[in-house]
């Protein structure tokens, strides 16, 4: 597989997870599995952290610290200056996508974000310690 060009990297982030990367996901995971949400265990080798503070700029995303897209969990700060709660918050959401995708994305189309049962369900999870 050929590198992305530079100008892709900045965009992206780099290639790969990297040690405070891998220990934030494990630190989360390990908050997580104790909760047991789900059958299936939570997958974590195709999970990214990515510090993306453009987007966070955008109109719609101004209000948020972090947002799930999938497999990747977005940041408006640098890893090294968020919390392990919000970094929690995130990977229950990877963990709910895996789980039921279709299902998870729809509830915020009919129910909307304040009261959606997969935010109360992350922001509960992120409490626990």
């Amino acid at each position: 597989m050929r590198p992305l060009p530079a100008s892709r990297r900045l965009v992206l982030g780099r290639r790969g997870q990297g040690t405070a990367e891998r220990a934030a996901l494990a630190r989360a995971a390990a908050r997580l599995e104790r909760l047991a949400l789900y059958p299936e265990p939570l997958r974590l080798e195709r999970v990214r952290i990515l510090h993306v503070p453009w987007l966070f700029r955008l109109p719609w995303f101004r209000r948020f610290a972090g947002y799930n897209m999938g497999h990747l969990i977005l940041l408006a700060r640098p890893l090294a200056d968020v919390s392990d709660d919000l970094v929690t918050h995130e990977l229950c959401h990877v963990w709910q996508d895996q789980d039921h995708r279709l299902r998870m994305w729809l509830s915020y189309i009919v129910k909307g974000y304040a009261q959606n049962p997969h935010e109360v369900e992350a922001r509960l999870a992120a409490r626990r310690r």
